[in-house]
């Protein structure tokens, strides 16, 4: 009897075993099918990195001519427009030099006029005497000496015209100059590390700030060469910041690819000839464009951190 209980124990313990096994057979394969369906769904058609950061291409401001700064009107922060002032030099040593410059050319012309009657003069009276030297009232001495007169005058006028393209190169740069007294915003922007202080004597390409374009900025997108098989220009890019958060979406573009990693760049690049080299995946980065209305709905800056994850199955648009 007690034989008959234990192999009815038994069996029903082989029961529950063979229904658990079966049980976690069909786990499994739910959990299998899952994984493929995911990854025909999503994971196959998506590559995403949180290594991506805003960028844009800054405008540095610098001075052209030498000059002590007069005026600043841009402070770091600050909204400017293309061609709005933000820096004017003291123009005193330039208007100088503008004046300098056309009193030079004045005198160069009144040259030329005076050189231009004399070459005048000098052909009457190498007429005259050319017309008298036949009958022998003229000796040939006089007339080689009006010849002579004659292309005296003519080079006084070539070295007038001469004088005179100087002086106008003088004024056209005088003029430039001045108006490089008033340095304007290149680019719409921002305002950023204006370093140029009021009174202080700045030289020709002396960096005075920079302006960076908020509303043409972009994204570095830093993902693994493993995952860049299928990326391809043109591909839609779905975008957040830490700044404002996973509620705002940025859409953007796959616009290029770098012409090389990150350590390729490096100022010590890396040396893989010796023996015990280790393979390192190397991430190269994929610039992205971004849409100017959500920017300027939601503005953001350089060097802001950023995920991206882009849609390897869209097209260009």
């Amino acid at each position: 009897m007690e034989l008959q209980n234990d192999v009815l124990i038994e069996r029903s313990d082989n029961k529950k075993r063979a229904g658990l096994f079966l049980l976690l057979a069909v786990v499994v394969c739910i959990a299998a099918g899952g994984y493929w369906f995911y990854w025909k769904t999503v994971g196959s058609r998506y590559v995403a990195t949180d290594n991506a950061y805003t960028a844009a291409d800054i405008a540095l401001v610098t001075a052209e001519i030498d000059g002590k700064v007069a005026e600043i009107h841009a402070v770091d922060t600050q909204k400017v427009k293309k061609g709005e002032t933000l820096v004017v030099i003291d123009a005193t040593d330039t208007k100088l030099a503008l004046k300098q410059a056309e009193a030079g050319k004045a005198q160069a012309q009144a040259q030329l006029a005076a050189a231009t009657s004399n070459l005048e003069r000098s052909e009457i009276d190498l007429k005259r005497r050319a017309a008298l030297a036949g009958s022998g009232s003229v000796s040939g001495d006089e007339l080689t000496s009006a010849k002579n007169g004659q292309a005296t005058a003519r080079s006084a006028i070539e070295a007038a015209k001469a004088a005179i393209a100087l002086a106008q190169a003088r004024v056209e740069k005088a003029n430039v100059d001045l108006e490089r007294t008033v340095i304007r915003s290149p680019i719409d922007g921002v305002v950023a590390r204006r370093q140029v202080q009021l009174g202080q004597r700045v030289q020709p390409s002396m960096p005075l700030l920079s302006v960076v374009p908020l509303q043409e900025m972009y994204v570095n997108a830093n993902f693994k060469e493993v995952e860049l098989e299928k990326v391809r220009v043109g591909q839609a890019v779905k975008l957040v910041s830490d700044l404002h958060g996973k509620n705002v979406v940025f859409n953007g573009l796959v616009e290029g690819f770098s012409g090389g990693t990150g350590s390729a760049f490096a100022v010590i690049p890396a040396q893989n000839a010796t023996g015990n080299w280790i393979k390192v995946v190397q991430r190269l980065p994929v610039r992205i464009r971004l849409n100017p209305q959500e920017l300027e709905k939601s503005p953001l800056r350089v060097g802001l951190s950023m995920a991206a994850t882009i849609d390897l199955r869209s097209t260009q648009p």
